[in-house]
């Protein structure tokens, strides 16, 4: 049954959490994405095993942990402008290559026995950017893939993906590597991204899915950043990813140590507790859809943070081995809950245009707060004991839940499509588009008495004008004729000015709108575009 089905009564029916794979391309993809991200996992269990046979030093073992990640963390938003101002399909590919490339190196080095710890957490490194480049891009293409009804379950069969192939990799890797070796482990990570590229060959992106205006890569990170400095609701999905992943990295930081100390178990058994988060996320996923027709998504990130804490502190006790396998399974539920409700609300208020970088900046947020909470767990750890940390990350996680319970997510139903309604902008002759500033003015005729439902209005307004591209806003009256009032603002040049005109969505539109009805002039608000002069010298 399809998102937005009714059955008896009116009442809507949830849409199955598999509806997305009718979608054939993303299907493919979503298998293809699978196949690669199982290759990358066997790929870095065996260049981990080999670090460990050229070198017995724990800090050569993390370095190769630090390598694969820091690229995430260092490239995510750089990565994100260039999947917003290129074409998404080509960059996965030349991405796709690259690590085919990695992963061909590391297996003629393996098979003429030349691999060192400098050559592996190099090439881990490289891996690593590849790693960042892509995912911004490959988060970006699913609003692409499927009907926006059903967005948010490609977004929950993404992470879904994601578990699985952590589920199956390190496993695998671990199998081929001890039977044959680390050349063949590579071999099958190569052929892995033959299919992601055979893939993405075979799906054929839209022609016009790209802007005709094309960005350069300064302005377009320039203008990222302005958008995520004016976005109030991505203001409030980053606020609440950051509490929530800072306090829940703490069961993740240190689940080997309590699998270890606190559950007397070695290292199959710690492979079986994060098997079970992973079956977890696979049950969590098929289920989801329900839980969000019967709540929103404050609703399911309350629950989804209670149940962390409550296997936090539950972890504390100390637990038999298996209530341990059972609480990981609640876990993976919760996790995949709050990472693809964060994350499908991420996607619905992001704009095409912008969706990279958004995607990219939220993934920063993610690594960095994950990193963050890793280290200060840790530390508190060191000082007051493994029970004691995971009691207090629970009791944090509490505090979290309800405190920001004020701070709704954003619902992400506007209609972000552009509504180009946008006059073309009046010139006497062409306009060099990289010239700038540009000041438009809007010039209004508003009555006294309407004055305070206009500036509400245009309080409103000045979001959307800073987030589609103007660096300073502002609104005057005429000191002569104090009905009289311009509302101006500025962007850095003509081509961004041009590209605003594509930016303004159906939304945006409803807003400007709501503000013209205040406008009691003979005739339409006038807009006047003034272009920066530059003295001679």
């Amino acid at each position: 049954m399809t998102a937005g089905a009714t059955g008896a009564g009116g009442k809507t029916l949830p849409s199955s959490a598999f509806a997305p794979l009718r979608q054939p391309v993303f299907a493919v993809l979503w298998a293809a994405t699978i196949l690669g991200n199982v290759g990358t996992f066997m790929r870095d269990v065996a260049s981990a095993w080999l670090v460990t046979d050229l070198s017995g030093s724990p800090a050569a073992v993390a370095m190769i942990q630090v390598a694969g990640t820091l690229p995430i963390f260092l490239m995510a938003i750089p990565a994100g402008v260039l999947s917003d101002i290129v074409d998404r399909r080509r960059l996965l590919i030349g991405v796709q290559v690259m690590l085919g490339l990695i992963s061909a190196t590391l297996l003629s080095l393996a098979l003429a026995n030349r691999l060192t710890v400098e050559i592996l957490v190099g090439l881990t490194f490289l891996g690593g950017i590849g790693a960042a480049l892509m995912g911004p891009a490959w988060q970006a293409i699913v609003p692409e893939l499927v009907p926006r009804p059903e967005l948010r379950n490609a977004v929950a069969l993404n992470s879904l993906g994601f578990n699985i192939a952590r589920s199956i990799g390190p496993a695998l890797g671990g199998v081929l590597l001890v039977a044959f070796g680390a050349a063949a482990t590579y071999g099958a990570d190569l052929l892995s991204y033959v299919v992601v590229i055979a893939a993405l060959l075979w799906w054929r992106r839209p022609a016009g899915a790209d802007d005709a205006l094309h960005e350069r890569f300064g302005g377009a990170f320039r203008a990222g950043l302005r958008y995520a400095r004016a976005s109030r609701e991505l203001h409030r999905v980053l606020l609440r990813a950051v509490l929530f992943f800072i306090c829940a990295s703490a069961i993740w930081a240190l689940l080997p140590l309590v699998a270890r100390r606190l559950l007397e178990g070695g290292a199959g058994f710690y492979g079986l507790l994060l098997g079970a988060v992973g079956a977890g996320a696979i049950v969590g996923a098929a289920v989801l859809p329900r839980i969000r027709a019967r709540t929103d998504a404050d609703g399911i990130m309350l629950g989804a943070t209670l149940i962390t804490a409550a296997v936090s502190g539950a972890l504390a006790a100390a637990p038999p081995q298996w209530l341990a396998v059972l609480l990981l399974l609640v876990l993976g539920g919760a996790w995949i809950a709050a990472l693809t409700t964060l994350n499908g609300t991420i996607q619905a208020i992001l704009p095409d245009w912008v969706r990279g970088r958004g995607l990219a900046i939220y993934l920063t947020v993610f690594s960095g707060a994950s990193a963050a909470g890793s280290l200060l767990w840790g530390l508190v750890a060191e000082a007051v004991g493994l029970q004691a940390t995971l009691v207090a990350a629970a009791a944090a996680l509490v505090v979290v839940a309800f405190t920001v319970r004020r701070l709704e997510l954003p619902m992400g139903e506007a209609d972000l499509t552009p509504s180009s309604h946008w006059p073309e902008p009046a010139i006497a002759w062409p306009v060099e588009h990289d010239r700038g500033p540009v000041t438009v003015t809007i010039e209004y005729r508003i009555a006294r008495q309407n004055r305070a439902g206009f500036l509400a209005a245009m309080s409103r307004l000045a979001s959307e004008r800073r987030r589609d591209g103007a660096f300073a806003w502002g609104v005057s009256e005429d000191a002569a004729e104090p009905e009289r009032i311009v509302e101006w603002f500025m962007v850095e040049s003509w081509a961004e000015h041009l590209r605003q005109h594509a930016r303004v969505s159906r939304a945006d539109a409803d807003i400007q709108a709501e503000v013209a009805q205040f406008h009691a002039g003979p005739h339409p608000p006038v807009v006047t575009h003034l272009l920066g002069l530059h003295s001679q010298p």
